[in-house]
C-alpha cells in the first residue's frame, strides 16, 4: 500500500509544529510508521538552506527567495517525502508548496502561478493527500509569538500587510482546493484542533 503525504500549513504563530507532533504521535500509537519533515530544513541540505533564507542578514532579492524554497523543496521530495510514501510510510510536514505560494507570491507579490509552477517542478508535481490550513488572525499569531519571547526571522518579522496577503493567499487557494484542505480555525484549543485532524485523516487510513 502506497503511503499518505499530509501537510500542516498556516501563518505564524497558529501551531503548525504543535499539531505536527500531536498528529505524528497518534499516528505512531495506531501502529503506523511516521517521518516527520519541514521545509525549510527537513534534509541535511534543508538546514544549511533554512539558515540561508530564515537568518541571513542581509537583503535576498524575491525571486532568489523563491528559488532557494524550491531548491530545498526538489532535495527535501526527491530524498525524503517520496522514498517513505513509496515504503507505505506517512510523512506528516510542517510546510509544503501553499507556503510559497502564500509567502513568496502574496507576502513578495510575486506572481503566485509562476511561484506554484515552479515549486511543482521542483516537486515533480507531487502535492498532498491533505493540507490542513490552520487559519489565525495576524494580530493573534504575532501575540502567541511575543509570547514565546522568541528572536523573529526573516519572514516573522515582516510587517503585518505582508502577513494579511499571506493569510488572505492561503484562504483563497483553500477555497479552490476545498478536496485537500481541511480548514480549521486556529485559535481553538490544541486537543480541539487535533481531533478534528485526526477525524479528518481517519477517513485517509
Amino acid at each position: 500500500m502506497p503511503g499518505l503525504f499530509i501537510t500542516l500549513e498556516g501563518g505564524d504563530g497558529s501551531g503548525k509544529s504543535t499539531q505536527s507532533a500531536l498528529l505524528t504521535d497518534w499516528l505512531v500509537e495506531q501502529g503506523q510508521t511516521v517521518v516527520m519533515s519541514r521545509e525549510p530544513g527537513g534534509t541535511d541540505l534543508g538546514r544549511e538552506l533554512r539558515e540561508i533564507i530564515l537568518h541571513r542578514r542581509g537583503y535576498i532579492a524575491p525571486r532568489a527567495e523563491a528559488l532557494l524554497y524550491a531548491a530545498d523543496r526538489a532535495h527535501n521530495v526527491a530524498t525524503l517525502v517520496r522514498p517513505a510514501i513509496a515504503r507505505g510510510e506517512i510523512v506528516v510536514q510542517d510546510r509544503y508548496l501553499d507556503s510559497s505560494v502564500a509567502y513568496q507570491g502574496a507576502g513578495r507579490v510575486l506572481d503566485p502561478v509562476e511561484v506554484r509552477d515552479l515549486s511543482l517542478w521542483a516537486a515533480e508535481s507531487l502535492l498532498p493527500d491533505l493540507t490542513v490550513l490552520l487559519d489565525l488572525d495576524v494580530a493573534a499569531g504575532r501575540a502567541r509569538l511575543d509570547a514565546d519571547e522568541k528572536v523573529f526571522d526573516r519572514l516573522e518579522a515582516e510587517k503585518d500587510e505582508f502577513h494579511t496577503r499571506v493569510r488572505d493567499s492561503y484562504l483563497a487557494l483553500a477555497a479552490a482546493e476545498p478536496h485537500r484542505f481541511l480548514v480549521i480555525d486556529g485559535s481553538l484549543p490544541a486537543e480541539q484542533i487535533a481531533g478534528s485532524i485526526r477525524s479528518r485523516v481517519v477517513e485517509l487510513l
